[in-house]
C-alpha cells in the first residue's frame, strides 16, 4: 500500500500541466522512433510550398506558404490539447480502473454468498466466513469509488465527459439523454445502490454471527429472505451502475447487455478470488473441514462463469459488429485500432485459458492448477476493465506505467488488508449452520 501510495503521488505530481509539457513529451517520443511524426509534417511542409512555387499566382506564392505553416502549428497545437486532456486524466483512470475492480469483487462475493443463502446450497457453508471476510471491502471499496464519482461532478477530474457543460451544450444527443445523465441524480442513484449492498452486508453478516451462539433457526430463516429479496435488489441495480458508472464513460454508445457482461465479469472474479483465499487458509492449517469436493466446485463456477462470459461478450460483439451502425461499432474499432495487446490479450485469458486449463475434471482438485487458473482470470478481468475505461477517458495516449501498477498496489494491498483483518474477528466455521455437517462431510 505504502509503495503504491507512493507510485499514484509521483504519478499525479508528473502528469504534464501545460500544452509546452506535452509538445516536449512528443518531441521526445518523436526523437526516440526517428522522427517519424515530425518528418511527415515537414514532408507535408515541403509540399505545400512546392505547389505554392508552382502556382503561377506570384505574389499568392509566400502567403500560401504561411498558411500552410499558420495551419499546421494549429493542428500541432490542437493535438498537444488532446493528448494534454488524455495525459491529465491518466492517472485518475487508473486509479479509476483499481477502484472498480477491487470494489467489484467484494459486490460478486455478496452476490454469490447470497445465492447460497437463497438456493440453501449443502455443500458452501464451510466457505460462508471466507465469503464474509470478501465482502467487508464492500463497504471502503464503495466509498472509494464514489468519492472519485463525486470528485467528477465537481470536475476535479474529467473521466465523464456528459458532465462538462460545454460538452454538452454542443451535443444533442447528450442534451436528449442530460435527464438520466446529470450530477445530482447520477449521485442519488450511486447513493442508493451503495446504501442497499452494504446494508443487506451488515445484516447478512450480523445474522450469521448470532446464529453462532443460540439453539434456534431464526437467524438462518432471517437470512433466507433477505438474501431472496436482495438477490433482485442487486440485479436491478448491478446493472443500473454498470451502465452509470461504465457505460456512461461512453455516452454516446449503448448495449443491452452490458449490465449481464459487467455481472459475469465480477462474479467470476469474485469465484476466484474466494478459492485463492480458500487454497490460501488450507494450506497453512486453517481450514481443515475444507475437501477437495469444496476446491473442486469453486473450480467448476470459475470455469462455467468464464464461459458465460466468453458467451456474453460474443454475443454483444457480433451483434454490434454485424450491423456495423457507426455510432455502436465505433467503441469495438476504437478498442482494436488503439488498444490492440490489451483488448485481444484480455479475450486469450477470460476465454482460452480457463477452457485450456479447467476443462479437465481432474485439474479442478489440484490446488496449483487452480491457483494458476485464477490468477490468470483475475488479470484477465483487470484488463476487461481496462478496456472498458480507459479508450473513453486517455483514448491512444495509453500505457501500463506507474499509475497503473500503482494503483493496483495500493488497493490490492488494501483489499488484503481488510480481507484477512476481517477473517480473524470471528471464528472461521460458521458452526450453528443447519447445513454444515452435509457441507463438511460433501464429496462429489
Amino acid at each position: 500500500m505504502v509503495v503504491g501510495a507512493i507510485g499514484l503521488i509521483f504519478s499525479f505530481v508528473t502528469a504534464p500541466s501545460s500544452i509546452q509539457e506535452v509538445k516536449d513529451i512528443i518531441a521526445s517520443q518523436e526523437a526516440h522512433h526517428g522522427g517519424g511524426h515530425g518528418e511527415s509534417h515537414a514532408e507535408n511542409t515541403h509540399q505545400v510550398t512546392a505547389d505554392a512555387h508552382d502556382n503561377k499566382a506570384g505574389g499568392n506564392e509566400h502567403g500560401m506558404t504561411a498558411d500552410a505553416h499558420n495551419a499546421e502549428e494549429g493542428h500541432d497545437d490542437a493535438h498537444a490539447e488532446h493528448m494534454l486532456h488524455q495525459l491529465q486524466n491518466k492517472p485518475w483512470a487508473a486509479v479509476y480502473v483499481a477502484a472498480f475492480f477491487f470494489f467489484m469483487i467484494a459486490l460478486g462475493a455478496l452476490a454469490f454468498y447470497a445465492v447460497q443463502y437463497a438456493a440453501q446450497a449443502g455443500w458452501s457453508p464451510v466457505l460462508f466466513r471466507v465469503m464474509e471476510a470478501v465482502t467487508a471491502y464492500l463497504l471502503p471499496g464503495s466509498l472509494i469509488v464514489f468519492a472519485l464519482l463525486l470528485l467528477s461532478g465537481l470536475h476535479i477530474n474529467h473521466l465523464f465527459v456528459w458532465m462538462d457543460p460545454e460538452v454538452v451544450a454542443e451535443d444533442e444527443l447528450l442534451q436528449g439523454k442530460s435527464s438520466y445523465l446529470n450530477v445530482p441524480f447520477f449521485l442519488i442513484r450511486a447513493a442508493l445502490y451503495i446504501i442497499g449492498w452494504n446494508v443487506f452486508r451488515y445484516l447478512l453478516r450480523r445474522n450469521s454471527l448470532r446464529h453462532d451462539e443460540v439453539d434456534h433457526n431464526r437467524f438462518f430463516r432471517q437470512s433466507f429472505k433477505l438474501s431472496a429479496g436482495f438477490l433482485v435488489f442487486f440485479i436491478v441495480t448491478e446493472s443500473m451502475m454498470s451502465w452509470d458508472w461504465i457505460m456512461s464513460l461512453d455516452p454516446h454508445w449503448f448495449s443491452t447487455l452490458f449490465g449481464w457482461y459487467v455481472f459475469a465479469s465480477l462474479f467470476v472474479s469474485a469465484i476466484t478470488v474466494i478459492a485463492l483465499i480458500t487454497i490460501f487458509l488450507k494450506a497453512r492449517g486453517y481450514l481443515d473441514f475444507v475437501n477437495d469436493s469444496h476446491i473442486h466446485d469453486l473450480a467448476k463456477f470459475m470455469f462455467g462463469i468464464s464461459i458465460f462470459w466468453t458467451y456474453l461478450w460474443f454475443s454483444q460483439f457480433m451483434l454490434i459488429w454485424y450491423s456495423n451502425i457507426p455510432e455502436e461499432v465505433t467503441y469495438f474499432i476504437t478498442r482494436i485500432e488503439d488498444y490492440k495487446l490489451p483488448f485481444f490479450g484480455m479475450l486469450a485469458l477470460n476465454f482460452i485459458f480457463p477452457v485450456l486449463v479447467l476443462m479437465n475434471s481432474d485439474y479442478k482438485r489440484v490446488n496449483w492448477f487452480v491457483v494458476m487458473s485464477g490468477i490468470i482470470i483475475l488479470i484477465g478481468h483487470y484488463l476487461d476493465i481496462y478496456n472498458m475505461v480507459m479508450p473513453a477517458t486517455v483514448g491512444e495516449s495509453w500505457f501500463i506505467g506507474i499509475a497503473e501498477i500503482a494503483a493496483l498496489l495500493f488497493f490490492g494491498g488494501l483489499f488484503i488488508f481488510i480481507v484477512f483483518n476481517a477473517l480473524t474477528k470471528a471464528p472461521l466455521l460458521a458452526k450453528r449452520n443447519p447445513y454444515i455437517k452435509e457441507s463438511k462431510h460433501f464429496h462429489y
